[in-house]
C-alpha cells in the first residue's frame, strides 16, 4: 500500500525486532507515531533507515532493553524460527525464544497501554499449545493485560499471498476499562479476480531470474524418497513468501511462474539453456508484502529476499492499526 501521511500523530510507538518495518509502516499508516525502532540485523537497519526514518537503532535488545524510551504502543514481531515449521521447533528452549523475556522486561519497565505482538501461526500449538498459553499467562496475570489473539491471513486483505501469523493485541488493564475499549479484529476483504500474483508481475525482467533447463527439473520435482509434496507454478495467490527463498526451493515451497514475453528477449548460452519459467524478482517480492512503490532497495538481491520473506505485511499490519485507533476513537486528520 502506498504511504498515509497525517496532520498529526498519536500515541508514542516503540517497534522491538524491526526488521524493514512491515509492521511499523503500516501502524505509521493509520497514525501511530512511531518514536524508536530496534534491530541487530545491519543490513535491515539499512533498509529501514533508507525507507522510513532514522530513529531505528542496530543492536541486541536483550543488552539495550534498557535504552528504550518511555512509550504508550509496543510493537513486537519476535523472531518466529524458535516456534516455525521452517525451524526446529524448540520453542524456549531456543536462545532466540527467550527474547520474549526481553519483552516482558520492557513491559514491566514502562507498562505501555498497548501491545501488539506478530508470530508464526505455530506459535499457538507448540508444544501442545503450552507455550502461548505460558505467554497469555505472563501478559494476563504477571502484567495485567486484556489479550486478544488471531491468525489473520495476507489473502484476505487484498494482497494475494497466503500468509498466517498470530496476532496478540493486548490492552493495559486499567486503561482497558476506564476507556470502555471495544476491540475486535479486521474483516477479511474478498480478493476479486484481478487481485492475483499475474497482475503483480513486474513488466520487464532480468535474465538472472530465469532457471535453467538443467535445474528445471530439480525445482519442479514433487520430491525425493520418502519426502512428497506436489510442486505447481503460475499460482494465482503465491505461497508463503520465506526468508530463505534465495536458495531457490523446490516449486511445492516457493513460487515460480512462466514468462514467455520476456523470456523471448534472451538468448541462449551453450553452456547454460534457459527456460521460461522463472523465480519472483525482489520488486515482486515488495508487492506481495504490500510495501509502497517508491520502497529503495538498497541490499543485495539476497538480502532483499530474506527481508521480504521476514517482513510483516504491510496492509495486514494497517487494518489491525486501524482498529486499534479506531477502538480508541481517535480522529484522524489526513495532509492533502
Amino acid at each position: 500500500m502506498e504511504r498515509i501521511n497525517y496532520r498529526q500523530r498519536h500515541l508514542r510507538t516503540v517497534s522491538l525486532f524491526a526488521g524493514i518495518g512491515g509492521l511499523d509502516l503500516g501502524f505509521l499508516n493509520a497514525g501511530f507515531n512511531v518514536i524508536w525502532a530496534n534491530d541487530f540485523d545491519k543490513y535491515a537497519v539499512q533498509t529501514y533507515r533508507a525507507n522510513i526514518g532514522e530513529h531505528i537503532i542496530e543492536g541486541d535488545i536483550t543488552e539495550i532493553w534498557n535504552e528504550v524510551p518511555e512509550h504508550d504502543v509496543l510493537l513486537a514481531g519476535f523472531p518466529c524460527q524458535p516456534f516455525s515449521m521452517m525451524g526446529h521447533q524448540r520453542g524456549f528452549d531456543d536462545e532466540r525464544g527467550t527474547l520474549f523475556f526481553t519483552i516482558q522486561r520492557i513491559l514491566e519497565m514502562h507498562s505501555p497501554n498497548i501491545i501488539v505482538m506478530e508470530n508464526v501461526k505455530g506459535l499457538e500449538t507448540h508444544d501442545g499449545g503450552r507455550t502461548f498459553q505460558r505467554m497469555k499467562d505472563i501478559l494476563e496475570n504477571d502484567l495485567d493485560y486484556k489479550v486478544f489473539s488471531q491468525v489473520l491471513n495476507t489473502s484476505n486483505f487484498g494482497i494475494p499471498q497466503t500468509r498466517r501469523r498470530v496476532f496478540i493485541v493486548g490492552f493495559k488493564r486499567e486503561f482497558y476499562e476506564k476507556n470502555q475499549i471495544e476491540f475486535n479484529f479486521p474483516e477479511p476483504i474478498i480478493l476479486n479476480q484481478e487481485n492475483n500474483v499475474r497482475n503483480l508481475l513486474d513488466e520487464e525482467v532480468d535474465k538472472k531470474y530465469f532457471l535453467s533447463e538443467k535445474i528445471l527439473g530439480t525445482i519442479l520435482s514433487n520430491g525425493t524418497g520418502n519426502y512428497y509434496s506436489k510442486s505447481e507454478i503460475n499460482l494465482n495467490i503465491a505461497r508463503p513468501l520465506c526468508a530463505t527463498m534465495h536458495k531457490m526451493h523446490r516449486a511445492c515451497q516457493d513460487n515460480y511462474y512462466t514468462d514467455d514475453e520476456n523470456r523471448a528477449s534472451f538468448q541462449d548460452t551453450e553452456d547454460r539453456p534457459i527456460s521460461n519459467i522463472r523465480r519472483l524478482t525482489p520488486n515482486e517480492c515488495r508487492k506481495l508484502q504490500g510495501f509502497p512503490s517508491d520502497w529503495q532497495q538498497v541490499v543485495s538481491d539476497t538480502q532483499a529476499y530474506r527481508q521480504f520473506g521476514n517482513a510483516v505485511t504491510v496492509d495486514v499490519s494497517y487494518h489491525l492499526a486501524i482498529e486499534i485507533m479506531n477502538s480508541l476513537n481517535i480522529n484522524l486528520e489526513r495532509e492533502r
